[in-house]
């Protein structure tokens, strides 16, 4: 069978209630039941984590390669400063998809970039 780690980073822990009028008022949980149930439908097993750390999602990243056919990347914010997942996502080898809850185009201007967008499918 196939799997998919999701990793959730910063600040997704507190989905349904850090700004439900962006994020909406799913929580993380029901977030990840989402995901399993996807999952299932498409017969994939999906793991999820959530981190508000860089270092974590780096280490999730490298650790992936033992065992996961693709990965489901939300870095939150780390997603226009973090060269460093960007890095890891590029030498996974793993195909990665960036995702976000909100359209990152249509916020702030300092959020419309992600610079680990190159390094992802």
């Amino acid at each position: 069978m196939r799997r998919i780690l999701v990793i959730h980073g910063p600040n997704l822990n507190l989905l349904g209630i850090r700004e439900p009028s962006i994020y909406g008022t799913l929580t993380l949980p029901g977030l990840d039941q989402g995901c399993a149930a996807w999952g299932d439908r498409l017969g994939v097993e999906v793991e999820t984590v959530q981190t508000n750390h860089e270092g974590a999602i780096i280490d999730a990243i490298q650790e992936a390669g033992a065992g996961f056919d693709g990965i489901v990347l939300n870095p939150g914010a780390f997603a226009h400063t973090s060269y460093a997942i960007a890095d890891a996502v590029a030498a996974s080898r793993i195909p990665t998809v960036e995702v976000h809850i909100s359209n990152i185009r249509d916020r702030e201007p300092y959020r419309a970039r992600s610079v680990i967008e190159p390094a992802a499918v």
